[in-house]
C-alpha cells in the first residue's frame, strides 16, 4: 500500500490504522497457536493449563511441606540465595518486575555516590519501554552515552562530558539485534567507568544466555559489575520477577527501597518456584539454542538467497544469543500478512514476531530460538524461507 493511499485511508477513518494492527496481532495469534512447527513456543503465550504445567515436578525443586513465604521469606528467601551463587554476588533481593528492581539499585548507587546521574545507551531499555520512570519516580537524570547500534566503548564513557554516578550497560542490548560487546570490549568500558570513579549496572535481563559469546562462566560476567539485574521471564520460562545482585550492604538497603516501592508482595511463592524451575530446567539449555540460532541464521540467509529476494539482513550474521533480527526491503504489513498466510497455509512458522516499519518500504522482525527450534534442521528453515518468500511477492504485488 503506498504511502498516499495509507494517508486517504487515515483521512477517512483515523482509528483504520490502529484496527488494521490489531487485527494483524489477532491472526497472528491465531496462527501460532495452530501452527505444527515453530522456532519457539515462549510459556507466556502458552494457556493457563500449560503455565501451570510449569510447576509440574514442583517437589524436587523445593520442600513443598515447609510454611509458605510471607513478605519474601521462605522459598523466596533460597531463590535470592541461588541467584546470588549463580552471579557470584554476596547478595540478592527478588523483586516483581524488572523496572522496579534497576529503579531501586541505581537509586540506591546514586545515595553512595552522591550522584543521581545514570549513563546508558539511546536504546536502552528504561529509555525506550518505561515512560520516563528513572526521572519521573526516582529521581535520576539519564544521560544517553551513545545512539549507535552497539554497546558504547570505552573511549565514549571516558569522553563523556559530564560526570556521572552510575553506568548501566543492557547485555544483551536488544533493541539493536540483541548484541553484545567483545569481552575486551566490555572490560575496558567497565574500567572506564570506574576511572571516572562510578559504579556499573548490568540491566542483564539476558544475562544468562550470554556466556556462550563472551566465552567465560556466568559469575565470571557478573563478577565485572558492582550490581546485576536478571529476569525469571525473558529467558527461563518463568511466570516473571526479577532479582538484583550486588553487595550485600546494597542489597539489604534495595529491599527497603523495594518495601517503599510496594515490591514486598504477601505471596510469591508460584513465581519464585516457576523461576527455580527455569533455573533447573532451563539455564543448562540456553548454550545449546544459542548455537542452535546460529544455524538457523546461516541458514535463513541461504533461503533468501535461493529464493531470490534482492536484498536481506540477519543481525548479528552469527547471533551473539538466541534472539536476532530479520530485515527485509519491504513494508512492514506486507511481511506481517506474508508471514501469517505461510503459517495459515503450511502450518509451519517461521517469522511468530510481529514487523516494525524502519523506514520507508524496510521492516524487521525479531527471531527467537528455543526448544523448538531444536526441531529444525537447516533445510527446514531454507524450505520455509522459500515459502515466505513466495507469499511475500505476492503480497507485495497486490500492493501495488
Amino acid at each position: 500500500m503506498s504511502d498516499r493511499a495509507r494517508q486517504d485511508i487515515r483521512q477517512e477513518d483515523p482509528q483504520s490504522d490502529e484496527e488494521r494492527h490489531k487485527q494483524l496481532r489477532a491472526r497472528r495469534a491465531n496462527a501460532y497457536r495452530s501452527a505444527r512447527h515453530v522456532l519457539a513456543r515462549p510459556g507466556f503465550l502458552g494457556t493457563l493449563r500449560e503455565r501451570l504445567a510449569v510447576l509440574d515436578g514442583a517437589r524436587d525443586l523445593y520442600d513443598l511441606d515447609t510454611a509458605s513465604d510471607m513478605y519474601g521469606n521462605g522459598i523466596v528467601e533460597a531463590l535470592e540465595e541461588k541467584v546470588a551463587g549463580l552471579l557470584g554476588k554476596e547478595a540478592a533481593a527478588f523483586f516483581p518486575t524488572g523496572t522496579m528492581a534497576q529503579q531501586v539499585a541505581l537509586r540506591c548507587w546514586a545515595g553512595r555516590t552522591g550522584s543521581t546521574t545514570v549513563a546508558l545507551h539511546a536504546l536502552a531499555h528504561p529509555e525506550m519501554h518505561e515512560r520516563h520512570a528513572f526521572s519521573q519516580v526516582s529521581g535520576l537524570r539519564p544521560v544517553q552515552v551513545t545512539s549507535e547500534p552497539r554497546l558504547p566503548t570505552a573511549a565514549e564513557v571516558r569522553d563523556l562530558d559530564e560526570p556521572f554516578g552510575a553506568l548501566m550497560l543492557e547485555l544483551p542490548l536488544r533493541e539493536a539485534g540483541f548484541v553484545l560487546p567483545t569481552w575486551e570490549e566490555l572490560t575496558a568500558v567497565v574500567e572506564a567507568a570506574h576511572e571516572r570513579d562510578a559504579v556499573v549496572h548490568f540491566d542483564g535481563a539476558r544475562l544468562w544466555e550470554s556466556t556462550v559469546h563472551f566465552g567465560r562462566p556466568l559469575h565470571e560476567i557478573a563478577e565485572l559489575a558492582d550490581s546485576v539485574y536478571v529476569s525469571f521471564y525473558k529467558s527461563l520460562d518463568g511466570y516473571g520477577g526479577a532479582a538484583l545482585a550486588g553487595p550485600r550492604a546494597l542489597v539489604e538497603e534495595a529491599k527497603t527501597w523495594r518495601h517503599r516501592h510496594g515490591g514486598l508482595v504477601f505471596q510469591q511463592f508460584p513465581t519464585a518456584l516457576s523461576a527455580l524451575a527455569g533455573l533447573e530446567r532451563e539455564l543448562p539449555r540456553l548454550p545449546r539454542y544459542v548455537r542452535h540460532a546460529r544455524a538457523v541464521a546461516a541458514a535463513l540467509r541461504e533461503g533468501f538467497a535461493a529464493a531470490g529476494l534482492p536484498w536481506t539482513r540477519v543481525h548479528p550474521a552469527e547471533p551473539h544469543t538466541h534472539d536476532f533480527q530479520v530485515w527485509l526491503p519491504y513494508d512492514a504489513d506486507t511481511a506481517a500478512l506474508a508471514a501469517i498466510r505461510t503459517a495459515e497455509e503450511t502450518g509451519v512458522m517461521l517469522f511468530a514476531h510481529g514487523w516494525d516499519a524502519k523506514g520507508p518500504g524496510l521492516a524487521c522482525t525479531e527471531v527467537y530460538v528455543r526448544a523448538a527450534g531444536l526441531e529444525w534442521s537447516g533445510d527446514d528453515v531454507r524450505s520455509a524461507a522459500a515459502e515466505f518468500t513466495t507469499r511475500l511477492t505476492e503480497e507485495a504485488g497486490r500492493q501495488e
